[in-house]
């Protein structure tokens, strides 16, 4: 377990400046592309600042695009105590808790450190587990918190949101007369570049580890001491559905279950492993 909380720490670094990479490249293309060569330097100094805001600010960006509200222990005394039991169990700092009004079956941690983390949960979730199946998901998500997935997530957030921003950037300048005609190459270039941004976006997503939901999971097991409250949280997943009114590719690796439709593109590139998948594996474990 530590040691993949290390190779967590080493992936942020590597995604970091694999994510820095690519935007110095699309940035390049582009300025070339439509002659404004000043623009490498705009698009640079903005994209930077654009990830340290994510980095700090992610968190909030992910709750309100999910329509998560906050609550305090008398809004939900049930969940409420739930989550602060298991932090308390952890030794780790009472997240901020949050509910998403959705009849579906999810839950996702958000924020970049344990200091700094909420959990959210939807309100089918709550209303379909049993007392040991709510155990089972948030401890899942405080295994995410303590094991510092979150940093991953937020710079994958950022990196979703920063490749769509130039894309559509690129669109706006071909549109109004930015092009460079005495640069055709680098133009068609910057054409196949914005086309891919989205497939690159959701393959840099799918580089963080489907073994993070396997740790996640095998974390809330050894909290709980009670695999089979989570192996049965995620049959009732697998028979009623997760995927969330509100289809959003760039959250959907911060859920404890894929919450994209299975008919939509993303989903056939999903970031979480097979439920059937993580159900043996739980029920293969032995504390």
């Amino acid at each position: 377990m530590y040691n993949q909380i290390t190779s967590n720490k080493r992936r942020t670094v590597i995604l970091l400046t694999a994510f820095l990479a690519l935007l110095w490249a699309m940035a390049y293309v582009i300025s070339e592309a439509t002659g404004q060569r000043g623009l490498l330097f705009f698009i640079g100094l903005f994209s930077i600042s654009y990830a340290i805001f994510s980095y700090f600010a992610g968190a909030k960006m992910a709750l309100a695009i999910n329509r998560a509200k906050e609550i305090q222990k008398k809004d939900n005394p049930r969940l409420w105590r739930t989550v602060e039991n298991l932090a308390i169990t952890e030794g780790m700092p009472m997240p901020k808790v949050y509910i998403m009004d959705d009849p579906t079956l999810n839950a996702f941690a958000t924020g970049r450190d344990p200091k700094h983390a909420a959990v959210c949960v939807t309100t089918g979730l709550l209303e379909k587990m049993d007392d040991q199946e709510l155990e089972g998901v948030m401890a899942h998500e405080l295994g995410h918190v303590k094991n510092l997935d979150m940093r991953v997530n937020t710079i994958a957030f950022a990196l979703a949101g920063i490749i769509s921003m130039i894309a559509d950037f690129f669109w706006h300048i071909t549109i109004w007369g930015g092009r460079d005609n005495r640069n055709q190459l680098m133009y068609m270039l910057a054409i196949v570049a914005v086309i891919l941004a989205p497939i690159a976006a959701m393959l840099i997503q799918l580089a963080i580890s489907r073994r993070r939901e396997y740790l996640a999971d095998a974390t809330g097991a050894l909290t709980t001491r009670f695999p089979e409250g989570l192996a049965q949280a995620l049959e009732k997943i697998a028979a009623q559905g997760s995927a969330t009114k509100i289809q959003n590719t760039a959250t959907a690796h911060m859920f404890f279950a894929s919450p994209l439709s299975g008919k939509t593109l993303a989903g056939l590139f999903s970031t979480h492993p097979p439920v059937e998948a993580r159900i043996k594996a739980l029920r293969e474990m032995k504390l």
